[in-house]
């Protein structure tokens, strides 16, 4: 199988080029192939010819979409249809990575695949016209939405967190948004299962388990054995551009549909700590 990784130099990108073996794995970044120009990516197509393109590039700002509306759209949706349309033609296989984002958080039990999308946040509008595209465009492509994502050589909140412990006695971190923290390289892991079972429609994959943001804060600093402090406080105390779904919770069941579990938030914390320390060291 030859794969096309569309975004390889981000977070998830680089996971998914470290976990990828015994296929043919190309990685391009925006540098290479900036997926609002079509002709960019029918030609990186055309000259791989993938069976299947993964696409996790995406403008990944949550608050930085609210005040770059068309940058957001551009990328997240036309982008993501440039890349359809390119797969359609050529007779590639298409997996798109999305988000929890998609959905409102006024749940209070974990969201399946086909509950109603109603984004609240321009980066999360952005990714479900995304969604409703590629799935008229490529109706056998699989989007796999997933949440919290976390991992080594990149930001991400388990870093920030331990960055500010090393400087602040006490950190605030709100308590009234509950999800699912994913290792990118257990997502990896799943997408590059899923490409090979030739997986189709709406999939959520996120590790298992699920807590709120101060109870991420508080594992993190207590497994780096740090002493900093940390406080619950709500939302209301610590306003954002862009609101957040309060419960983006999402159900396992159509992974466990191909044979997947993954692991629990807490295990993949330990294996991220230990691999930052690792990068560290050496």
């Amino acid at each position: 199988m030859k794969a096309l990784i569309l975004g390889g130099t981000g977070l998830l990108g680089r996971a998914l080029m470290r976990e990828w073996t015994g296929d043919e794995v190309f990685a391009m970044g925006s540098q290479n192939v900036d997926i609002r120009n079509v002709d960019q990516v029918r030609a990186a197509v055309q000259k791989l010819s993938p069976d299947w393109i993964v696409l996790v590039a995406a403008y990944t700002d949550v608050d930085g979409c609210e005040s770059n509306h068309e940058l957001a759209f551009s990328v997240n949706r036309d982008g993501a249809v440039n890349v359809a349309k390119t797969a359609q033609s050529t007779g590639a296989k298409l997996l798109f990575v999305s988000t929890d984002y998609v959905f409102d958080g006024k749940k209070s039990s974990p969201y399946e695949v086909g509950d109603q999308r109603n984004p609240q946040s321009v980066y999360g509008r952005s990714k479900a016209e995304a969604e409703v595209e590629l799935l008229r465009i490529v109706p056998d492509c699989c989007v796999a939405r997933t949440s919290w994502l976390f991992g080594t050589r990149g930001k991400c909140f388990p870093d920030t967190i331990l960055k500010l412990a090393e400087s602040r006695p006490v950190l605030d971190v709100v308590n009234d948004q509950r999800g699912s923290p994913t290792y990118v390289i257990d997502l990896a892991r799943v997408i590059i299962h899923l490409c090979r079972k030739g997986a189709r429609g709406i999939i959520h994959a996120t590790n298992s388990g699920d807590c709120t943001w101060f109870d991420f804060a508080r594992e993190i600093v207590r497994k780096a054995g740090l002493a900093t402090v940390v406080r619950p406080v709500s939302s209301r105390q610590m306003v954002r551009p862009a609101p957040r779904p309060a419960f983006s919770v999402l159900s396992s069941t159509s992974l466990r549909q191909y044979g997947i579990e993954m692991p629990a938030w807490e295990d993949a914390l330990v294996r991220y700590l230990e691999e930052r320390k690792s990068i560290e060291s050496a």
